[in-house]
């Protein structure tokens, strides 16, 4: 691939994965609006908790299904030939682990960049949407915790 069409397709696969991020937390805000509305106020200690582990799960949903268009697209462009070898980069990449052990050539360097790249963004979103989430749902609740669960 040449350095161009690195820059295009990292470029599009990344805007793919932040379209899906944004969507899923988009998603996960409409049901944390809606778990906390059937929850009386003050939320108990398991409420919140529930609430935080619905929250948890969708993300991680989210963060899955991008590795996986990641491992598809090194697939595609012939960089990993197996599948499982293309989810464990993909995945190691994503996170900025990168533990070097599967290295591309030089030709595709820069394309899996934007996975890891995908990786920051995607965290970094999914960290401020947890804290902006949580701190919403302790100021809802409006009344400090009776000890009663």
């Amino acid at each position: 691939m040449t350095l161009w069409n690195q820059l295009l397709w990292g470029s599009i696969y990344l805007s793919v994965c932040l379209i899906l991020e944004i969507s899923v937390l988009v998603w996960c805000a409409s049901v944390l609006n809606k778990l906390s509305a059937r929850f009386p106020k003050p939320y108990r200690r398991w409420q919140i908790g529930l609430m935080l582990v619905a929250a948890i799960f969708i993300i991680l949903g989210g963060h899955t299904a991008q590795v996986w268009i990641w491992s598809s697209a090194f697939v595609l462009v012939g960089a990993i030939e197996d599948w499982n070898t293309s989810v464990y980069f993909s995945l190691a990449t994503y996170t900025t682990l990168g533990y070097g052990d599967v290295v591309l050539g030089p030709a595709l360097r820069i394309f899996a960049a934007f996975a890891a790249v995908t990786g920051l963004f995607g965290f970094g979103i999914s960290t401020a949407f947890l804290v902006s989430a949580m701190g919403r749902l302790f100021s809802l609740n409006g009344q400090p915790y009776d000890g009663q669960d």
